[in-house]
């Protein structure tokens, strides 16, 4: 990701750790408690709790705001980013299907729509900004580092960049509060929580949320149908790209076609076969690579900001049909121009990626034979040879996966949508077989890893990820 000292709040791997030196001093009596401020907290919280919502998907966890009592939820959009669906789990535990039908990066904003809503939601109301002044209070309500849903901090409103159209707070923001809502003595929302301004990971002190005015405003385009979650601009002449593994230079140019959000991108096209692995990067020292895959209906497939190391962008996924598919390569910042090289490989046959095999048990959701060698990548931690596989789960799915070869010793490595470590196992005690199973706990894209225990292993192999229950 972007390094800096402005951390978007979406929850991720963070490890702390450390011995914390303990000082004694003088026992000080504690500040009289405010009961008319305490009565606020409690009021504010009582009513706009039931409409903040956890929200899980393939890029972490994150917060929200029920806005329409059928089921509409305003949220971040990195919270949902490259997910078309994601898990929501309301106040009282219920947990619904969303369908993001929304989203846009600049303002960082998002839509979900809840499938299955057969009764009214508890809504929270927005507020102007006209009336907003610093020194007000302000009320934080979301699901910090995606564990403790739920959670009320409070504050001021500390300071209001015009130009930017964000709202400075000092009450309590840490990941996981992406998308949840900035508050007010009403129980209204005058901001959407964002990021934090930190040299480290956690809270300093200054937070930062989109103004309600420009939340209304993202509102009434989604209304009106001007912004979608897959944007597929009418392309004139896409450039025919050939996945042969060699690179091939270009620039984005203030020419180029926009986005909706107002950043550049060329469009490159070529012909997919189900079941066929495709690997594609884009590498730029001057701008930030962002590239989208859809496919020939123009549904999103898959999108990546930072996944080929530093700012370069990474897809690797195995096609889910056949027909033609269309390549964005765009920046992630809005307005950047620049030279920039893309790359992949488009592979389907036995000896260097695997193909799908045929299959009429429809528990399976990924039957792959492969083969371990030369075309394989390399973990830079040991040298052994790994291939990476990605499927579609959906939270409270029980999934069962086998690594199975008679030429290494297999290792299975298993990735949640949050590139969290879910599970691995390394084959022992048979040294042939590497399985697991487990329940899914979120719906998003999960990965696993084809590996060897051995770093000289390779070889044949089988791998079938399939459904339970």
């Amino acid at each position: 990701m972007k390094q800096g000292l402005i951390k978007f709040l979406a929850a991720s791997l963070i490890l702390c750790g450390g011995v914390s030196a303990i000082a004694t001093f003088p026992l000080v009596a504690p500040p009289p408690v405010n009961a008319q401020d305490e009565d606020t907290n409690i009021r504010v919280y009582k009513q706009a709790s039931p409409a903040v919502v956890s929200i899980q998907s393939r890029s972490g966890s994150g917060s929200g705001s029920i806005i329409d009592p059928k089921g509409l939820v305003l949220t971040n959009a990195h919270v949902v980013r490259g997910s078309t669906t994601v898990n929501v789990i309301l106040s009282d535990k219920r947990q619904f299907r969303g369908v993001v039908m929304a989203s846009s990066r600049n303002p960082d904003l998002a839509m979900i729509r809840l499938e299955g809503v057969t009764t009214n939601l508890p809504t929270i109301q927005i507020a102007s900004s006209n009336g907003i002044q610093v020194g007000q209070r302000a009320f934080a309500i979301g699901n910090p580092f995606g564990r403790f849903a739920g959670t009320l901090t409070t504050g001021i409103i500390s300071r209001i960049d015009s130009d930017r159209k964000l709202l400075q707070t000092d009450a309590a923001l840490n990941p996981g509060n992406s998308g949840g809502p900035l508050l007010n003595s009403r129980a209204e929302l005058v901001g959407v929580n964002t990021a934090i301004f930190t040299t480290s990971s956690v809270n300093s002190g200054i937070g930062l949320a989109i103004e309600a005015d420009t939340v209304k405003q993202f509102i009434a385009a989604v209304q009106q149908g001007t912004i979608a979650n897959n944007p597929t601009p009418a392309i004139a002449s896409p450039t025919v790209l050939n996945l042969d593994g060699n690179a091939i230079a270009s620039v984005l140019t203030a020419s180029d076609n926009t986005l909706p959000d107002g950043s550049y991108y060329k469009a490159y096209q070529f012909q997919g076969k189900a079941g066929q692995s495709l690997v594609i990067e884009m590498r730029s020292n001057g701008i930030d690579p962002y590239l989208v895959l859809f496919d020939s209906t123009g549904r999103k497939i898959a999108e990546d900001d930072d996944g080929g190391g530093g700012k370069n962008a990474r897809i690797a996924v195995t096609l889910p049909s056949t027909g033609k598919y269309t390549l964005y390569a765009n920046s992630y910042e809005v307005g950047q121009t620049g030279s920039f090289t893309i790359a992949g490989r488009l592979s389907n046959n036995f000896t260097s990626q695997s193909n799908i095999e045929p299959t009429d048990d429809r528990r399976i959701i990924l039957q792959k034979n492969g083969i371990l060698g030369n075309q394989s990548r390399v973990f830079a931690r040991d040298g052994s040879l790994f291939e990476a596989f990605s499927f579609n789960g959906r939270a409270g799915q029980v999934v069962q996966i086998e690594l199975v070869s008679s030429d290494f010793h297999p290792y299975l490595v298993l990735f949640a949508p949050d590139s969290r470590v879910l599970q691995e196992n390394n084959g022992l005690p048979s040294r042939k077989n590497a399985s697991m199973t487990l329940e899914l706990p979120f719906t998003g894209t999960y990965r696993t890893i084809v590996n060897a225990f051995d770093p000289n292993g390779k070889g044949a192999y089988k791998l079938i990820v399939k459904t339970v229950r």
